[in-house]
């Protein structure tokens, strides 16, 4: 794949999201969306679930944002049966603190109405995974019941990225915003984030890289939620990123590509405390 091409991953995911919002737009207006958003009363505290914590050990503290994923630009199909209600229930049974759902059509092949029917059927708090482009996808996430959303530095200009950190703020749900090297991070705390989440996927290219965390957590300064995302797929790496201080850590594809997603949550987990592995369910 040469550099060209590799440049339009993300630029062609984006002009897809645009069209898509275009269209949403003309069929529910920017007044209505807003109108929904504001009656909502109902929050579950994200940033709370994910937060440092008491704790013996750095990898007692760890805490799992498990995510419901049907399709990736990278890896295609993930799951021909996606029954998001009985995978989110898993994953709450499997220890997840809280859930992440992609709800972008073209590329992964999601909808809100993933998020509705997986917020549905736990408890837990639950970040929309999209790519946020513009202030009324703020108002559609939280109308739709996101308790937080992802907002990705590297297709935001600083004042637009400030503008929906403040009105995530205002609506009273958590940003956490997505770096994947230094100038982004940079960005992404002038703009007022609180939440860091550091994506070992480059978006450009789809190559995945645990360094990028490592590399990072060091230049993220004290009192910021630090969240690990993407190519986490044993118990090493979790217990890796919890010794570099990552509270939270988000895993898809690792979990997507199971038979049963909660029990592998559940293994994983295991490992990184060093008990014995659960034996299988067998349905």
């Amino acid at each position: 794949m040469t550099d060209e091409v590799e440049r339009t991953i993300l630029d062609n995911i984006v002009s897809a999201r645009r069209r898509a919002l275009d269209d949403t737009r003309l069929a529910l207006p920017l007044e209505r969306v807003q109108q929904a958003a504001e009656a909502r009363e109902d929050r579950r505290d994200f940033a709370a679930a994910v937060a440092p914590r008491a704790g013996p050990s750095a990898r007692a503290r760890l805490r799992v944002i498990a995510e419901l994923k049907r399709a990736s630009p990278s890896r295609g199909l993930l799951r021909q049966q996606y029954r998001r209600r009985e995978i989110a229930l898993g994953y709450a049974a499997g220890g997840a603190a809280a859930l992440s759902v992609l709800t972008e059509q073209q590329y992964f092949l999601g909808s809100l109405r993933d998020l509705v029917e997986a917020r549905g059927a736990v408890e837990l708090p639950v970040l929309r995974k999209d790519f946020i482009l513009e202030s009324y996808q703020v108002y559609e996430s939280v109308a739709a019941g996101a308790d937080a959303l992802l907002l990705i530095v590297a297709v935001l200009p600083d004042r637009a990225m400030r503008r929906m950190i403040e009105l995530c703020q205002r609506l009273r749900i958590d940003a956490l915003v997505e770096v994947h090297t230094e100038p982004e991070l940079e960005r992404a705390l002038a703009a007022g984030a609180r939440m860091i989440g550091v994506n070992n996927r480059n978006l450009k290219t789809l190559r995945v890289s645990l360094d990028t965390s490592f590399q990072l957590r060091e230049k993220i300064p004290p009192g910021c939620i630090t969240v690990s995302e993407s190519g986490i797929g044993t118990a090493a790496d979790l217990r890796r990123l919890a010794d570099a201080g990552f509270d939270a850590v988000l895993i898809g594809e690792r979990l997507m590509t199971e038979p049963d997603p909660g029990q592998a949550l559940r293994e994983l987990l295991a490992g990184l405390h060093g008990r014995a592995i659960p034996e299988r369910r067998t349905n």
